[in-house]
């Protein structure tokens, strides 16, 4: 999938399975984080099999304003982030 044909952000949030874990995640960063970065790897599944559209969703949400302000910080957001990035960097490149 080009750029240019990539559904927007803002259509692709609206997924109901998504919003259903976005809202489970709400409140609970602080208590309990790995459950939180558990419910975000069950959604997605395997990195490198699952959508674009997943990827682009989660790494959105995992570079969102409690994210890049330093609120949200476990271990694991910074290892899945990564996760994430490397894949779509490696889709990127194969498309090349």
């Amino acid at each position: 999938m080009t750029q240019s044909n990539k559904k927007p952000m803002m259509e692709l949030v609206k997924n109901e399975e998504w919003q259903k874990v976005r809202k489970s995640l709400l409140g609970q960063w602080k208590i309990r984080p790995e459950w939180c970065c558990n419910q975000l790897r069950k959604y997605m599944g395997s990195a490198s099999s699952t959508s674009d559209n997943k990827l682009r969703i989660l790494m959105n949400y995992l570079t969102g304003t409690g994210f890049r302000s330093g609120l949200i910080k476990p271990p694991c957001v910074i290892k899945l982030r990564g996760e994430i990035s490397a894949e779509m960097k490696k889709r990127k490149f194969k498309q090349g």
